[in-house]
């Protein structure tokens, strides 16, 4: 009889999900926020995303969330704990994929088009001498990497300059616009400046009635440049199913709830090939690299006919049109082809063309397996005796590279207080004894950019967890994550006496840092 029962409730439950058209290719969303099915019923294996689960979990890649997407319907998410569904992450160079939607609609709207001169839009900014490549850059040659300069600018100005518009424009142009692939960073920068220059709002707020508030995507922001234009190539933070979102809406040709969101045929424009980034490399190499498929308008060809936004260090959003599946991921990886080549290698084999007999045990296990995932944690040391020795002493620096000042520790009931006196500011963390903490702080963490003028101006203080043990009775370690980014600190405190030896290590490689030495006061 139950057997019966259950065999009724699951041919109701099929019914339901074929009038509501879930099953057929290309489902065009129907609100708001994404709805939620078992992998099988959209033809895609449990088993195949437990495999890769499995794999994300001995590889060298630090994942952080994930959302799948297949006819238009979540299968499959997770967050690594501390990381959770409603923590927004800086996208890195994801952000360039919703500047260029925002000259999609500029243009949709008789703003601007592809053609028109960048210089056309500044007359004010202008060099003294406006060289023939200079005058010939156009919109379309930003929007495909191709604006003729080398190398890459990025770094230099935004570190350097105040007037980033005007820097940008006096840079030499060494190859004709159009003709050659440079990754450069400023050029989709200068894509935000000319809209809103034109629209007279920052992206951010110009997306936001046209993309943001359709999708049901709140809570986004966007760094500024300083004179307040979003930073373009980079700064958008958005929630990982936001991404998965955002990827939605392209794979369905810009409709989003029976409505066209996106102006007609921008997808197809935006996400087809315009530009080869290594025309110079074999075919032998170009069929296993995903940065060898041609680049588009802010967007990148992928292999097996797919395309993707892409940030650094492994935030993706990867669009199958074929498979009609979306993926999103939020990670920190020391190598993106790898970590694509994952998803290549486990999560494209499991979608199915046609349709799968539900395998409830293996989803059932899926399930359980998306709702535990963690990330390591320091495991509870040694008690160390020195704890309480060094408790509310105060330990001070001289002049170091990190501008600390002075640091002291206060051990009480498993939590390690941590006050941090650096550059006139005092700054207060926690860290969990084989727990993580959570907290904020405006201590600014690791980031490509961070450097830039402006950074993180006008931004909430940063959530943070942070846990901590002694590795033996001398030597306390420190993890801190900054969980709005992709990146953590590990800090390993050397105890001997009154002095104090501090080694600051960031998850992300761009950045390192010397050891520096105290004294208790």
């Amino acid at each position: 009889m139950k057997k019966n029962l259950r065999s009724l409730h699951f041919a109701v439950f099929i019914l339901l999900l074929l009038l509501s058209g879930s099953a057929n290719s290309q489902t065009i969303q129907t609100g708001a926020s994404l709805s939620h099915s078992v992998p099988e019923l959209e033809g895609v294996s449990s088993a195949g995303i437990l495999t890769f689960l499995d794999s994300a979990a001995t590889s060298r890649h630090e994942f952080h969330s994930m959302v799948f997407l297949r006819h238009g319907k979540v299968i499959a998410e997770g967050w690594w704990s501390p990381y959770g569904r409603e923590i927004k992450q800086t996208l890195y160079s994801t952000s360039k994929s919703f500047t260029s939607t925002a000259v999609g609609f500029a243009i949709s709207e008789k703003y601007l088009t592809v053609d028109d001169k960048v210089i056309s839009f500044f007359p004010k900014d202008l060099p003294d001498s406006i060289t023939p490549f200079l005058a010939e850059m156009s919109i379309k040659d930003l929007l495909t990497m191709s604006a003729g300069m080398d190398p890459d600018p990025t770094h230099l100005v935004v570190s350097n300059d105040i007037n980033w518009v005007k820097a940008f424009l006096a840079l030499p142009v060494v190859n004709k616009p159009g003709t050659k692939f440079l990754y450069n960073s400023m050029a989709t920068y200068m894509l935000s400046a000319i809209v809103q220059k034109v629209t007279g709002e920052k992206i951010i707020d110009y997306l936001t009635p046209r993309l943001f508030k359709p999708l049901n995507i709140e809570g986004a922001d966007w760094e500024i440049d300083p004179h307040g234009i979003n930073t373009g190539g980079w700064g958008l933070r958005l929630k990982t199913e936001d991404m998965a979102k955002f990827g939605q809406l392209y794979l369905q040709n810009g409709k989003w709830n029976e409505k066209q969101i996106l102006p007609k045929g921008w997808v197809a424009e935006a996400t087809t090939y315009k530009i080869d980034q290594a025309p110079d490399a074999p075919q032998s190499k170009k069929e296993f690299n995903d940065w060898m498929q041609g680049y588009c308008y802010q967007f990148w060809r992928c292999r097996n006919n797919a395309f993707r936004a892409d940030g650094a260090f492994g935030q993706y959003i990867i669009v199958m049109p074929e498979k009609d599946a979306v993926i999103a991921i939020q990670a920190e990886s020391p190598d993106m082809q790898d970590e694509i080549d994952l998803v290549w290698k486990y999560l494209l084999p499991a979608i199915k063309d046609g349709k799968m007999t539900e395998d409830i045990a293996m989803s059932e296990k899926l399930k359980q397996r998306l709702s535990s995932l963690s990330l390591p944690l320091l495991t509870k040391g040694v008690d160390s005796p020195v704890a309480s020795q060094v408790s509310q002493k105060v330990y001070t620096f001289k002049p170091n590279a990190l501008n600390f000042d002075s640091l002291s520790f206060h051990f009480m009931e498993g939590i390690c207080h941590v006050t941090l006196n650096s550059g006139n500011k005092e700054y207060n963390l926690a860290f969990g004894a084989g727990k993580w903490i959570g907290g904020e702080t405006t201590l600014t963490g690791p980031n490509l950019l961070k450097l830039a003028k402006a950074h993180n101006i006008g931004f909430a203080p940063e959530k943070v967890f942070g846990c901590f043990t002694w590795k033996d009775e001398n030597t306390l370690e420190l993890v801190l994550r900054y969980i709005e980014s992709p990146h953590s600190e590990k800090i390993t405190c050397k105890l001997d006496g009154k002095k104090i030896s501090l080694d600051i290590q960031c998850s992300n490689v761009h950045e390192t840092t010397k050891p520096i030495s105290g004294e208790m006061r």
